[in-house]
């Protein structure tokens, strides 16, 4: 019961810094607005050493043999109004994140950032936040594939994470950022008090607490790698032993997040008798 709740608190006090390292996956974001002098390119942006860039090629090359995953990419390199860009860093280590969002003059979202750290291909992140990608954990004694098929899953989950943020409301979404770092000063300084009645205020501009929007969104996210990782392993031997963990996890762990997960027909195969 401990680590469920250090778990959110971590979350609130990183929140809006370099929180995401910390991590295996996250996402918090870093808003900035864009140089309308500038000129702008939408697409995919790759930045990516050379020592590192035949390790990231091999990534999106499985993330592309899936139709899914191809879809997931062609939404942003076909997109010329919005910009993604893709980072793999030796400072992340195992770690990835969604952690910089671009805003024009507007106030329109254009432009997000992934941070991928080299290691990716290790470290499963806790079943308790992350269902779908600690499932693969099933694999690592059995499949020698399966670091390269880690690392994919989580490529794909923070894809998810700029494809959620682009379906929210924009207006929304540059609420809950502006007030979230305002929200972790207040309930750090009042004794982690979440009933203050400043906080109960911002809860209910942003549509939930802190917690409850980063949840929501690493669940999100986690569906979302669930429909990658279900086609990519609809042919392995242990597709159903990666299944029914994702199933347990989420049966114990999501909570009322469950819903985001019960009409994947992904957790329905009747092939796996889940």
């Amino acid at each position: 019961m401990g680590w469920r709740i250090l778990v959110p608190l971590i979350f609130m006090i990183v929140l809006s810094s370099a929180g995401a390292a910390r991590d295996l996956t996250g996402c918090t974001f870093e808003n900035v607005t864009i140089d309308s002098r500038e000129p702008f390119k939408g697409g995919i942006r790759l930045d990516v050493s050379r020592k590192l860039k035949p390790r990231f090629d091999e990534w999106q090359r499985q993330l592309l043999s899936t139709e899914f995953g191809r879809a997931q990419w062609e939404q942003f390199a076909s997109n010329e109004a919005f910009r993604l860009t893709i980072v793999v860093t030796t400072e992340r280590g195992m770690n990835a994140g969604t952690d910089r969002f671009e805003w024009d003059e507007a106030g329109d979202f254009v432009g997000a950032t992934i941070t991928l750290g080299d290691k990716i291909e290790h470290g499963h992140p806790d079943s308790f936040y992350y269902p779908i990608l600690e499932s693969l954990s099933t694999l690592k004694d059995v499949d020698v594939d399966s670091p390269r098929l880690l690392a994919v899953a989580k490529l794909s989950h923070e894809i998810g994470h700029v494809q959620q943020a682009l379906e929210t409301n924009a207006g929304l979404l540059r609420t809950q950022d502006k007030l979230i770092p305002a929200y972790r000063s207040i309930f750090l300084k009042n004794g982690h008090n979440a009933s203050d009645a400043k906080l109960l205020e911002m809860a209910k501009q942003m549509g939930g607490t802190p917690t409850e929007i980063w949840e929501f969104r690493e669940y999100s996210s986690e569906a979302i790698a669930l429909r990658f990782l279900s086609e990519k392993l609809a042919s392995h031997a242990y597709y159903c032993s990666v299944l029914r963990r994702a199933k347990r996890n989420i049966d114990e762990y999501a909570g009322p997040y469950r819903s985001i997960f019960s009409g994947l027909p992904e957790l329905n195969d009747s092939r796996c008798r889940l």
